[in-house]
């Protein structure tokens, strides 16, 4: 009890702590939030700033908040920043559009929408003080497909970078940092380099204008490196080395992926304090289950839901994998349910009528709050997690197959109280189910890699907080419930919106 109420008070005072520092990095920035057709915009600058004008572009899967350290970054040391969301993804109503695999197709989409948002945003600012691109993962090839083409483009940077458009001569200017983690793409921007005769970590710029280099940001893989102060701090001074800018010193770079994952964690401390306190008493008893069908329950389904599901979808669905993520769900929590039922362990989900409908209220109600509190600290500091009704399809039909999955995550580990090693392992086979599903229809479910992080990060904090839950008096389909609301919206909030054709 005592560790509770500390875990409660420190994790909110962190929270708090994290929500001013970061409230009041960004006090002395002006912002707009505007829609330009259907594309979202925020537009951030020092008041009465007169620097050049930065279009910032996210990745795959990304959003305009996610890309917020380099925004405030440049709009701190006096550049004119503008952030958007592509089609398909964050509070953008398009879905994608085209064949992902074709230039003409997505890609060029893309970059069109990417020279809309250019075009209004040097109107917005009505001068043309110079025009530069940043942009990260997918983002990366078409901000340098788009310079190419548009001659008002003075320099791009690029973050995590992979493009086959990249020459020995376009584009003119173009700053490459990849994460220390990242081999491939570092190979690949040390080929770039290696046709102009210079190497990783060489700065080329000549009379002519031109300019190029690949740099590594220390300690970072392709995530992290959208927090990566020395990446900030390189941008920043490539920017203003290609703008003629001078600076009596570097600008301050506030340390932003420290500050936001310390606030999280308060949040999910406080949660988790929150539960054990709210529903403390004697815990009720979970059942134990039998090693035969423990086993039988958490490896089995792995193996067989990607055998059966291999080329099945639900193609009414309109968000990237959703179709297949909803089948997989459903049926890995169904065969594992089953078995439990088989093998006569069905009093472990379902006890007595009384404890049901209680664990029912509890696990909706508390579900309810943890994820609100938590999406709405996400979605502010971290990417879109609010994204609008048209995610809502989305997520009851991958809902329907969350619940199952994730009573029966709950179950396996019974609410959270079995061993640490049986809570590793069922989890564990799960996500290795994902994998095997990606290995045995690579090329359409490859985009299901990147729900990996997205599910560690749900594991880490929802599977948390909805432990503690479960170690007091809520039982296993209370939990369960918990975990499955939580689960489907933060993959239907996740993956983009896509219409084929």
């Amino acid at each position: 009890m005592i560790r509770a109420v500390i875990g409660l008070i420190l994790g909110a005072l962190l929270a708090l702590s994290a929500v001013i520092v970061l409230e009041r990095d960004r006090a002395d920035i002006a912002q707009q939030q505007m829609l330009w057709g259907d594309t979202p915009v925020t537009w951030m600058q020092r008041p009465a700033s007169t620097g050049p004008v930065i279009i910032i572009a996210h990745g795959f899967a990304g959003s305009r908040q996610l890309m917020q350290a380099y925004q405030i970054s440049l709009a701190k040391a006096g550049y004119v920043t503008f952030s958007f969301d592509f089609e398909g993804h964050g509070r953008n109503r398009q879905p994608m559009r085209g064949d992902v695999t074709a230039l003409d197709g997505t890609t060029r989409y893309l970059m069109e929408e990417l020279a809309r948002v250019t075009d209004r945003a040097i109107d917005a600012v009505g001068r043309a003080n110079g025009l530069a691109y940043l942009g990260h993962s997918m983002a990366s090839d078409i901000i340098i497909r788009q310079a190419i083409e548009d001659p008002r483009v003075a320099t791009t940077a690029a973050l995590s970078v992979f493009s086959l458009a990249i020459t020995p001569d376009e584009p003119r200017s173009l700053l490459m940092i990849n994460g220390q983690w990242e081999a491939g793409l570092r190979a690949a921007a040390q080929s770039v380099m290696q046709q102009i005769g210079a190497s990783e970590g060489d700065r080329i710029r000549d009379v002519t204008g031109f300019a190029r280099a690949a740099l590594v940001a220390p300690m970072t893989e392709h995530v992290g490196i959208l927090y990566s102060r020395a990446a900030i701090a390189e941008v920043i001074a490539w920017y203003d080395a290609e703008f003629g800018i001078t600076r009596a010193s570097p600008p301050s770079i506030a340390p932003y992926g420290a500050i936001i994952l310390g606030g999280f964690a308060g949040i999910v401390m406080a949660l988790g304090g929150l539960a054990t306190l709210g529903f403390s008493g004697k815990p009720r008893r979970v059942l134990p289950i039998a090693p035969r069908a423990f086993w039988l329950a958490a490896l089995l389904p792995a193996l067989i839901t990607p055998v059966v599901l291999r080329g099945a979808s639900l193609p009414f669905l309109p968000v990237i994998l959703a179709d297949y993520l909803a089948l997989h769900l459903a049926l890995y929590g169904g065969l594992a349910i089953a078995i439990l039922l088989i093998t006569g362990h069905g009093s472990v989900i379902f006890p007595t009528p009384r404890r049901v409908l209680r664990s029912l209220w509890i696990g909706i109600g508390f579900g309810a709050v943890a994820l609100g509190l938590m999406g709405l600290y996400l979605d502010r500091y971290v990417g879109s997690f609010w994204a609008g009704g048209a995610r809502l399809l989305p997520f009851v039909m991958i809902l329907i197959g969350a619940l199952p999955a994730m009573i029966a995550d709950a179950a396996l580990i019974s609410a959270a109280r079995a061993p640490i090693w049986k809570r590793i392992l069922v989890r564990f086979a799960f996500l290795a189910s994902l994998g095997l599903a990606v290995a045995l229809d690579f090329d359409r479910m490859l985009f299901l890699i990147l729900i990996l992080p997205v599910i560690l990060l749900f594991y880490a904090s929802f599977g948390y907080v909805y432990g503690r839950l479960g170690r007091g008096q809520a039982a296993v389909l209370g939990v369960g419930l918990a975990l499955g609301l939580s689960l489907a919206w933060a993959l239907a909030a996740s993956f983009p919106l896509f219409q084929a054709g």
